[in-house]
């Protein structure tokens, strides 16, 4: 079984990348100026051999026997080690971060689809990389040279690892109120060094046996500072502290080789039992038990939750990404089975045989891996695409082309966040069930996709957190400008697809859900700015989907144009077949799903408020 799932696609990558995306394009902005075609393929082949050659045999073992908590310390599981290493000799943790940090520079268009291919093989173990890299990143962003110095080389570099430590027993998506404290140590003011007090939970990779240290990027409440989010700090918090205080910068060996370390009050307290990603485990944290646990302050105080909103952004894409490799590894596996598996007999009475045939014949199994192939296509083409705005947002060749893919990029996150992991799921449980009976045992592996698939709804930020974010801050944020901007670049689209010759009752569909999606949101931000802020506020969720639908019916319409032109150079059988698989999946998703937008908006319109009238003791 694991040797024949490509995981992702190959070809399905290069027409990602290379006709929808045109990706070598960014090659012409100074930051990637370094570039080719022929780099990105070479990066790109090398993790997709590491996912499939040793990320994906060992996903089923680490699932069957994950990390344990033994005497107070993490055991990983067997082969976590060897696949960190290899992760770290890829240039994984660095992929995306400057030669300035001993990056590689690559575009996020680029690095997020080997990470796509990392996470196909195994979720679990990409987390420990993907998770010091965004960690040693807000280091870099905000950190002072000494933070710099003492713990990103380390971490960069692969010898200490990094995770994001927010959640508390009582605060999870309300981070305001969270009760770690940190106190200023006397003396050490200068160094932004604090005593940290406190419980954390669901801490992803929070301890590990296979390197020495480990920093954990935390947020906590310093003395004397606002309530709520207004008064929260970013903190580094090691589990072994520098004995010596924090390097110096000026030393031109700093972050270089082994320095003397010492435990830093930082337990490990509890491993959650969770249904899936077990070999990444989720822990509780407890610092300063003996009032011994130090913490260097990040950037400035009470800036702690905007600061840390960057790696949350940033892993919110991720999972997007995750969501999109787990339906694609299903996806293939289900492909596969339906090939094989034989059946049932045929419903067309023209077929003579008597003999049972592949279910992938039967009508209602290609509606199935149709869906699939809808959902996990669509994603790919989502998280790609705000990938490509995230670097031009960095690295445009002007502030007005950086501002605009900014503010395209601020409505997409929530999308690229939320689509995956949802529709991921119902792709995933597709999987499963065309492989029937089969599919609901352990012995294979669509249960244990269905089971990793159904974090992604929740982590970084739950849907509904998701759908609030959308409507209550991104598509009302200055004055509507962003949401503009957006319909401005797909009517572009619209008009472009016309040009390619893609079916014009698909380009109108999507044109009239510019207008509906457009008009909508007006209609709900003016019931807000009324006063009327849970009558804007009630159906975020179907807001959500819709505008979900909407973004994906855009992405379907430039793959066609994609597509299209790629027919009209076809030579070969295979090429024929592979760009009107790609039509056919555009046209069964804005006839079939895009259509759903008109019950949701008229939900949205009418405030249905059904389940608000329902009295609390009736639940």
């Amino acid at each position: 079984m694991a040797g024949t799932n490509p995981l992702i696609r190959d070809r399905d990558v290069d027409f990602q990348l290379y006709e929808v995306h045109d990706a070598e394009q960014l090659c012409k902005l100074p930051h990637f100026a370094e570039h080719t075609r022929e780099i990105f393929d070479l990066w790109l082949r090398s993790a997709a051999k590491l996912a499939r050659e040793q990320f994906y045999p060992a996903f089923k073992p680490m699932d069957e026997k994950g990390a344990e908590l033994i005497d107070g310390r993490i055991k990983s599981p067997e082969g976590m080690a060897e696949l960190f290493d290899a992760a770290v000799d890829l240039g994984l943790i660095t992929a995306a971060r400057p030669e300035s940090v001993g990056g590689s520079q690559l575009p996020l268009t680029v690095s997020v689809v080997g990470y796509l291919y990392l996470m196909a093989g195994n979720s679990g173990a990409v987390g420990y990389p993907l998770l010091t890299a965004g960690a040693a990143h807000l280091i870099e962003s905000f950190g002072s040279e000494a933070l710099k110095a003492t713990f990103m080389k380390r971490m960069y570099a692969g010898e200490w690892v990094g995770t994001m430590s927010l959640t508390e027993p009582g605060a999870g998506s309300g981070l305001g109120d969270i009760t770690s404290t940190a106190t200023p140590i006397e003396g050490r003011e200068a160094e932004g060094a604090h005593h940290i007090r406190g419980s954390k939970i669901f801490i992803s990779g929070g301890d590990l046996d296979f390197r020495d240290n480990i920093v954990h990027l935390t947020l906590a409440r310093r003395p004397g500072d606002p309530p709520g989010v207004k008064g929260i700090s970013l903190f580094a918090v090691p589990r072994l502290r520098p004995s010596a205080g924090l390097e110096d910068p000026s030393n031109e060996d700093a972050g270089e080789g082994e320095i003397a370390v010492e435990f830093n009050d930082v337990h490990t307290s509890q491993l959650i039992h969770k249904i899936g990603w077990k070999g990444l485990p989720s822990l509780g944290l407890s610092y300063g038990e003996a009032d011994d646990c130090v913490g260097w302050i990040v950037g400035e105080p009470c800036r702690g939750l905007s600061y840390m909103f960057q790696m949350m952004n940033e892993a919110r894409i991720l999972v997007g990404a995750n969501g999109t490799a787990t339906a694609s590894a299903a996806y293939h596996q289900s492909v596969d089975y339906a090939r094989e598996r034989k059946q049932g007999r045929s419903l067309d009475p023209r077929q003579k045989t008597k003999e049972p045939i592949p279910i992938i014949e039967h009508p209602d199994v290609k509606r199935m891996l149709l869906r699939q192939k809808a959902i996990v296509e669509a994603s790919m083409c989502l998280v790609m695409t705000a990938s490509r705005y995230n670097d031009v947002a960095e690295h445009g060749a002007n502030e007005g082309d950086r501002k605009r893919a900014r503010m395209i990029l601020d409505i997409l996150t929530p999308i690229t966040k939320t689509f995956p992991a949802e529709r991921g799921f119902e792709s995933t449980s597709l999987a499963l069930q065309i492989h029937g009976g089969y599919g609901y045992s352990s012995e294979y592996l669509p249960e244990l996709w269905f089971r990793e698939q159904r974090l992604n709804s929740i982590h970084e930020g739950t849907t509904t957190i998701q759908g609030l974010d959308l409507l209550g801050r991104k598509v009302v944020a200055n004055m509507g400008q962003s949401l503009m901007v957006l319909m401005e670049e797909i009517r572009a689209d619209i008009e472009v697809a016309r040009k390619d010759g893609v079916d014009e009752a698909l380009c109108e569909a999507v044109k009239i859900e510019v207008a509906r999606v457009g008009g909508l949101t007006q209609v709900l931000g003016q019931r807000g700015m009324s006063g009327d802020v849970l009558g804007m506020m009630a159906h975020s969720h179907d807001y959500l989907c819709l505008f979900s639908n909407f973004i994906v019916a855009w992405q379907w319409l430039r793959m066609a144009g994609a597509a299209s032109r790629g027919l009209t150079e076809a030579h070969d059988p295979d090429s024929e077949a592979f760009y009107r698989a790609k039509l056919e999946a555009a046209r069964y998703w804005i006839r079939t799903e895009l259509p759903d937008n008109a019950r949701l908006a008229e939900l949205c319109e009418s405030n249905e408020d059904s389940y608000l009238k329902v009295p609390d003791s009736a639940w």
